[in-house]
């Protein structure tokens, strides 16, 4: 049950905090590769969230020159199998569903009574938004404990990626409701993408004491100095093509992915409700028509 005063204490916690300064303590705590102080770490981290462990790639801690190296880990051959469907579109992260639908008329849900624009969690490019105006979206949550790496819902060429300054609050459930237009608000990684059938977006949403994300194609990306910045992958030797399934980037602590969708080329999976888990490679829906080979 909602305990209201827990949850005031906690916005007001977030509104007193330095989230800068602890965005940086926190980078650097987790990028120490003093042994007895990252072990210290991963398993007081693995004790305090319930990590399942069984699934990571190496021996846990000693595989891990750093808790930020755990954090980020790569999993088992064959942990997160893809949906055999070649038309599916898949979870890009383990997580839980915290919206999922329809855009309508440029509006993504947050959470009831609560609403941001695309064009706002684009950085106000209003042109690049145009597209999903009347499209659909899925926000994912991904829990402390939770695998952070992304992957890509569907196969596609980046052809864009954006960095879009903010803010960073928290990204929970708690938050998501108090906080109007929270994903427009905290700072984000936006990736656009182009498919054979038209444009998707992958925004990588940034939250409290998450100072870091990181692309395959970029390496870290935040932290970053300055304001809002843009790179252009043309066609060519700089283009970048990832197939479905294929990771895409990674936080370096936990946050909230959101996938954009332009309107008539797919459909959600009428079972899905927000709170649902989900995990990498599972269906989140199917193109409407099955994608080219």
């Amino acid at each position: 049950m909602p305990n209201p005063l827990r949850e005031s204490l906690f916005m007001a916690l977030q509104r007193a905090l330095p989230a800068r300064l602890m965005a940086r303590l926190v980078h650097a705590a987790t990028r120490s590769r003093t042994p007895w102080f990252k072990d210290l770490l991963i398993r007081g981290f693995v004790r305090l969230y319930g990590v399942d462990v069984s699934e990571a790639a190496a021996p846990v801690p000693a595989g891990y020159a750093s808790f930020n190296a755990f954090f980020t880990r790569a999993l088992r051959p064959g942990a997160r199998p893809l949906a055999a469907d070649p038309a599916a579109i898949l979870s890009p992260a383990d997580g839980r569903i915290q919206q999922i639908g329809p855009i309508r008329d440029g509006q993504i849900l947050q959470v009831k009574g609560l609403d941001y624009t695309v064009i706002e969690l684009l950085g106000g490019d209003a042109a690049r938004a145009a597209p999903y105006r009347d499209g659909s979206f899925a926000t994912l949550y991904l829990a402390p404990y939770n695998y952070h790496r992304v992957h890509m819902p569907l196969a596609g060429e980046v052809i864009r990626m954006s960095y879009v300054a903010g803010e960073l609050w928290s990204v929970n459930a708690t938050t998501a409701a108090r906080v109007p237009r929270l994903f427009a608000r905290n700072e984000r990684l936006v990736c656009h993408c182009l498919a054979p059938w038209g444009p998707f977006a992958v925004i990588l949403v940034g939250a409290l004491n998450v100072g870091s994300i990181s692309t395959a194609w970029a390496g870290e990306v935040l932290p970053r100095r300055g304001g809002s910045a843009h790179w252009d992958y043309p066609s060519g030797s700089a283009r970048i093509r990832l197939d479905r399934g294929e990771v895409m980037g990674q936080f370096n602590m936990g946050s909230t992915v959101v996938v954009l969708l332009p309107p008539g080329v797919a459909h959600w999976r009428a079972e899905l409700a927000a709170g649902d888990p989900i995990r990498v490679g599972q269906a989140l829906g199917s193109l409407l028509t099955p994608p080219p080979a």
